[in-house]
C-alpha cells in the first residue's frame, strides 16, 4: 500500500481562484505535462526497439505526454466539470497497436513491459515535480496578469 501526503492545496486553490478559468486550466495542464515528461523519457528508453520499424510508428518514438488522448481507441471520460484537466502519457496512435502487445504479451510473445516499470520508477518524483511546476506556472501566470494590468492602466 502506498501512502501519499499532500499539502499546500488550499494555497494553490486560492491562487488559482484569482485567475480566470482558462488561465487556471492552462497552469494545471502545463504543470502536469512537465511533471510527466521524465517518466515518458524513461518509458521511451525502456520500450523495445524494432529496427525494422521507423518513426513515427516506432514504439520508442511514439511515447508522448499530452492533454489529449492520442491513441486509436476511445477512453471513458468521467465528467469532472468544466474546470477539470487531464494529462495523458503513452504511445500515440502510430505506436499504439504494438504497444499493448509489447507491454502485456500474447500467447506467442512474452511481455516486454516498459510503461509500468517506467511509471513505478518515477511516480514518487511526479508529485514533487508537479508541486514545483504548479507553483512555477502560478507565479508566471500571476506575473503575466500583473504586466497586463499595468499595461492597461498606462494606456
Amino acid at each position: 500500500m502506498t501512502t501519499v501526503t499532500l499539502s499546500g492545496f488550499k494555497e494553490l486553490e486560492a491562487a488559482l481562484e484569482q485567475m480566470s478559468k482558462a488561465v487556471g486550466k492552462g497552469v494545471l495542464r502545463r504543470a502536469g505535462i512537465k511533471a510527466l515528461r521524465p517518466v515518458a523519457k524513461v518509458a521511451s528508453g525502456m520500450a523495445p526497439d524494432d529496427p525494422a520499424t521507423s518513426a513515427p510508428k516506432d514504439l520508442k518514438t511514439s511515447i508522448a505526454v499530452s492533454s489529449k488522448v492520442k491513441v486509436g481507441r476511445s477512453v471513458l471520460r468521467l465528467t469532472e466539470g468544466k474546470s477539470a484537466v487531464e494529462v495523458y502519457m503513452g504511445p500515440t496512435k502510430d505506436g499504439y497497436p504494438q504497444a499493448i502487445l509489447q507491454e502485456f504479451g500474447t500467447i506467442h510473445h512474452p511481455p516486454q513491459a516498459y510503461m509500468r516499470p517506467a511509471w513505478d520508477s518515477g511516480k514518487g518524483k511526479v508529485l514533487d515535480d508537479l508541486k514545483r511546476e504548479l507553483w512555477s506556472e502560478v507565479e508566471k501566470a500571476a506575473a503575466r496578469a500583473a504586466k497586463k494590468a499595468a499595461k492597461a492602466t498606462k494606456g
